[in-house]
């Protein structure tokens, strides 16, 4: 599969239709709700729920009683979308929340049921866990509620996508649902939908559009586990390879000519965090591999060393690239990549197009920090304007 065959898959899945998209990364096509889980009408009464929030406390309906206005979102962690109107919610949640306007976040999404290939534009997951890592990242001050166990909550919604708003009277009757707004790039928004029917509501007036159709990564039911597993099991039948690297060819990686955003990972199987270590960086690779990015794993052991290596390779079901250099090589190439690193000890680089590099660590990596720095060197694609900057704001400094 090409890049751009790659990049329009993943596209797909994570709207979970076949989406039309303007020039402009606009949505034209949005989400409909599937028939086994159908949208709530307007004029229902909110819907009563007890979830526990990222702050583990659990939050209700009644807890926002005092509300002349509630807002409440329907977000994930993985979502590109959901993650470029984090911005936006913000901007809503700084205007509104002292003028009697509530807001609430609920992730709909089971991670058991997020495939890999669908985690191409974040650095984390939709556990409960991965939820409170987000919320200090961006310090979001709104409850982040998860719903993900049962997904009792948002089946009573019928949420199709995040984001989904749902916006609810003093008289807790659903007023308006659907999109935030009508354009993912904030410049060539036309059509504030949330804000328009919050201010309606605060102006005792009738929302004057009830529904827009909500766009963004499609919610994922638990019904879908089943194709993770069918992921999975094409994973691990995957070949795994290992070869001997010449010289040159290592001066070839490092100086990643091309498009390419490219790790690479010095290891050895003395290291006591190998296993760790080496399966996030797997796992970094399955998420992002649709994208512009390579992933080349380099083993420094002694040839007699090479049935271990491959074995160990194998139970990783490590389908990257992977390499070998003799242990008498390991000083060139730390020159060549402007470090040092101990021969049991590993080292891992996240080179930039053109040869930059742009994050360098030894020893056990932070996983997020190198996802992190990934992230900020893709380029926007006009599907999801925004993203380069959301990760440059995050990339390590």
């Amino acid at each position: 599969m090409n890049h751009m065959k790659c990049l329009v898959a993943a596209v797909v899945v994570c709207l979970g239709a076949a989406p039309i998209f303007a020039q402009d990364g606009s949505a034209v096509r949005a989400l409909s709700a599937p028939s086994e889980h159908p949208l709530m009408p307007i004029g229902t009464s909110a819907p009563d729920f007890s979830l526990k929030g990222t702050d583990e406390k659990i939050h209700t309906l009644a807890e926002f009683s005092s509300a002349k206005v509630l807002v409440i979102i329907f977000e994930s962690v993985h979502c590109p979308v959901s993650e470029n109107y984090e911005g936006r919610i913000q901007k809503l949640y700084d205007t509104y929340r002292n003028k009697g306007v509530a807001f609430v976040a609920i992730d709909p999404n089971n991670p058991s049921a997020v495939r890999l290939d669908e985690l191409g534009f974040t650095d984390l997951t939709d556990s409960p866990e991965d939820m409170k890592i987000r919320v200090r990242e961006r310090q979001i001050p709104w409850p982040f509620l998860y719903d993900g166990a049962t997904q009792e909550v948002v089946q009573k919604f019928g949420a199709v996508a995040t984001p989904h708003v749902f916006i609810f009277d003093p008289d807790r009757k659903l007023r308006y649902e659907g999109r935030i707004d009508d354009n993912q790039n904030p410049a060539l928004v036309k059509t504030y939908d949330a804000r328009d029917a919050i201010e309606a509501l605060l102006n005792g007036q009738p929302v004057a559009v009830a529904h827009r159709p909500a766009f963004g990564c499609s919610t994922k039911w638990l019904s879908k586990a089943a194709d993770v597993q069918r992921e999975w099991d094409k994973i691990i039948a995957e070949p795994v390879a290992v070869a001997e690297a010449s010289t040159g060819e290592l001066n070839l990686l490092r100086a990643n000519a091309g498009d390419n955003v490219t790790v690479v990972h010095f290891w050895n199987l003395k290291d006591k965090n190998l296993t760790q270590d080496f399966a996030q960086l797997e796992t970094t690779y399955r998420m992002y591999r649709g994208r512009s990015f390579s992933f080349v794993t380099i083993n420094s052991d002694a040839l007699g060393d090479a049935d271990r290596v491959m074995e160990f390779l194998k139970s990783q079901h490590a389908s990257s690239r992977n390499l070998r250099i003799s242990p008498a090589d390991l000083t060139a190439v730390q020159n060549a990549f402007e470090s040092s690193w101990g021969k049991n000890e590993e080292f891992t680089a996240v080179i930039a197009p053109e040869g930059k590099i742009v994050y360098s660590h030894k020893g056990p990596v932070d996983i997020l920090d190198l996802r992190h720095a990934v992230l900020a060197q893709f380029t926007d694609i006009k599907f999801y304007p925004g993203q380069a900057q959301y990760w440059a704001e995050m990339a390590p400094r």
